[in-house]
């Protein structure tokens, strides 16, 4: 349903650095990087698999805010525990350690961390644990 999803941030150089950390683990990186000069005022980078910015952080479109929420698609519970401790190493607060939700489904598992905007940032594995 959704093609990208973007928000505004206080301090784009540390939420460009918190979540290329973050999200290496998930095999996402810095797909686009879009100047000021470029775009007449937005200065911002879109992360996602190769060839694809789903996800953008940046500044001059307004003011970073609390409260977002967004979760990464993980492949496996190891990148999920991978995500989280990459997340807390590059300044990240842990909002919920790794581990099964079974509230929501018997696998979902999934680890919690609040951006350095405060933003619930989350990464979850659907499937079953593997052999």
């Amino acid at each position: 349903m959704l093609d990208h999803l973007g928000f505004t941030v206080a301090d784009y150089p540390r939420s460009r650095a918190f979540y290329e950390r973050a999200l290496a683990p998930l095999g996402y990186g810095v797909v686009m990087e879009v100047t000021r000069a470029m775009s007449g005022g937005y200065e911002g980078c879109g992360f996602g698999p190769p060839g694809k910015p789903a996800f953008w952080v940046g500044v001059g479109t307004g003011q970073a805010g609390r409260g977002m929420h967004i979760a990464f698609a993980a492949k496996t519970r190891a990148e999920v525990d991978a995500f989280h401790a990459a997340a807390l190493a590059a300044g990240g607060v842990d909002n919920g350690a790794p581990g099964l939700r079974p509230h929501y489904h018997p696998h979902y598992y999934g680890a919690f961390v609040f951006d350095p905007d405060g933003h619930n940032v989350e990464a979850v594995c659907h499937a079953p644990e593997g052999p």
